[in-house]
């Protein structure tokens, strides 16, 4: 469990009761990550969302690597050379790994650490618990989930583009 002050200096909790707080602090742990660091890989199965206290995380997307051929075999059995394209970053006070939240709970992107960083970890399965047992709650949470994932969106929109020429 986290202290449920530590949370009440993001604004993305800036809304919630102190019972919701609590609630959400009884389902964090501090963890540290060091640079390089994976959080998780696009497509995995995520039981976590976490805050990002210190440090910075990249959002990555895995695509086909460039300027190297991709044999025709390959590219019909999906064996290709790959690399991470970092779609965006995240900096403290920003959530990340929201897809633990919401079904099927498998994540769209990877999350890596760009930095060394201090995150809290959420237990989603115990968080969504807590949603059925107070319906307010998890709407108040899922609002606020879809707001990242609309700015998000936003700020992804705009850097696309940014490189059409």
């Amino acid at each position: 469990m986290i202290s449920p002050e530590l949370l009440r200096r993001y604004s993305f909790f800036g809304t919630f009761t102190h019972d919701d707080l609590l609630r959400l602090a009884s389902a964090g742990t501090e963890m540290q990550a060091d640079a390089g660091q994976y959080f998780f890989h696009e497509g995995d199965e995520l039981d976590r969302f976490f805050l990002l206290v210190d440090g910075a995380v990249s959002i990555v997307m895995e695509l086909p690597a460039q300027n190297v051929a991709h044999p025709v075999s390959g590219q019909m059995t999906g064996q290709l050379a790959t690399q991470d394209v970092i779609v965006t970053r995240v900096g403290s006070g920003d959530i990340f790994g929201w897809s633990g939240l919401v079904p099927p709970h498998a994540a769209t992107s990877g999350a890596r650490a760009a930095a060394s960083c201090r995150v809290v970890a959420f237990d989603c399965p115990a968080l969504l618990r807590a949603f059925d047992a107070d319906c307010r709650f998890g709407y108040l949470m899922l609002q606020k989930i879809v707001q990242v994932t609309r700015a998000r969106l936003q700020d992804l929109r705009v850097e696309s583009l940014a490189a059409i020429p």
